[in-house]
């Protein structure tokens, strides 16, 4: 994760954490895993009114950054994920591990199924 999150912020693009999770669990997590400074913004489950699968967390981060929705890609590993990507008119890449309930990524509405961020870095870089 830390080689996909390095390469990613080498590219020079905005990097979030958007998450279901409470903020009291995704703050110490991402801090005691090394990965909370990578982060320009870190939006958890109850950071906003809705969360995954609504679009709004998507799109208030394209709004914190000045882009637009078509202009921001989504790494998740759920159906949460692409759901809420789609609404929001964003791009969505997964990767086949975490989260996804028993549910294969590759039955999901997405754009690609990457084995790591490192290689979502490097899809990216080829775009």
């Amino acid at each position: 994760v830390v080689d996909g999150l390095q390469a990613l912020k080498a590219m020079g693009l905005h990097v979030a954490c958007i998450t279901n999770k409470a903020e009291r669990f995704t703050h110490p997590l991402l801090k005691d895993t090394g990965l909370f400074d990578y982060f320009e913004l870190i939006l958890s489950g109850d950071t906003l009114p809705e969360k995954k699968p609504s679009p709004l967390p998507l799109l208030h981060a394209c709004q914190v950054f000045g882009i637009e929705p078509a202009d921001l890609l989504l790494i998740g590993d759920s159906l949460n994920d692409t759901q809420a990507a789609r609404a929001a008119g964003c791009h969505v890449f997964c990767v086949p591990y975490g989260y996804n309930r028993g549910r294969p990524v590759t039955e999901l509405d997405l754009d690609a199924v990457v084995p790591s961020l490192l290689e979502a870095s490097k899809q990216i870089g080829k775009a």
